[in-house]
């Protein structure tokens, strides 16, 4: 299924979904992998601990929330493809970013955690048919389906690697 089959277009997720081409679901896994999205790794390394405003997040800790949002919207994907009517909470960013040791870990050691997460994800969503992956469930109060899920699993890492481009790369 496509990034147009998402109906209803969800409000706050659609800034990351349309960051994604409107192809299938798993061309995008393939197109959008961690290592294309995020291929300028020299930056990324050049970049060290620096950021670009006091209180802002460290190369280190943007991989690190781009980690943990994909484990998050895969939670919840599951949970809606099975049905699971259940409302699903927000969470708190800067709760999970304060409360990692992202800061101690290499910026390698946090592609590899990624690279094995996405292949659990692309696996998640092969076992998913058209009916699950066309399933509603709400997250933070807003009604998603796991299609949608999916393309905020691969539009939220552009997003964060536009912030990269834009806000961070002008420091090298």
């Amino acid at each position: 299924m496509k990034r147009s089959e998402i109906v209803p277009m969800p409000p706050f997720f659609d800034r990351y979904i349309n960051l994604v081409d409107d192809i299938d679901i798993f061309e995008a896994f393939e197109k959008y992998a961690p290592d294309a999205v995020y291929a300028d790794k020299d930056s990324l390394l050049a970049l060290g601990d620096g950021v670009y405003e006091e209180g802002k997040w460290t190369v280190k800790d943007i991989l690190q929330h781009v980690i943990d949002n994909e484990r998050i919207m895969s939670y919840r994907a599951l949970r809606f493809s099975r049905n699971d009517q259940t409302q699903l909470p927000g969470y708190d960013e800067e709760i999970l970013a304060a409360h990692t040791i992202a800061s101690h870990r290499t910026v390698e050691d946090l592609f590899e955690e990624w690279r094995e997460l996405r292949r659990s994800t692309i696996t998640l969503f092969k076992n998913m048919d058209e009916t699950m992956l066309t399933r509603h469930g709400n997250a933070n109060n807003t009604q998603i389906n796991a299609l949608a899920l999916g393309f905020v699993i691969l539009g939220h890492p552009i997003h964060h690697m536009n912030v990269l481009r834009d806000r961070y790369f002008p420091l090298l």
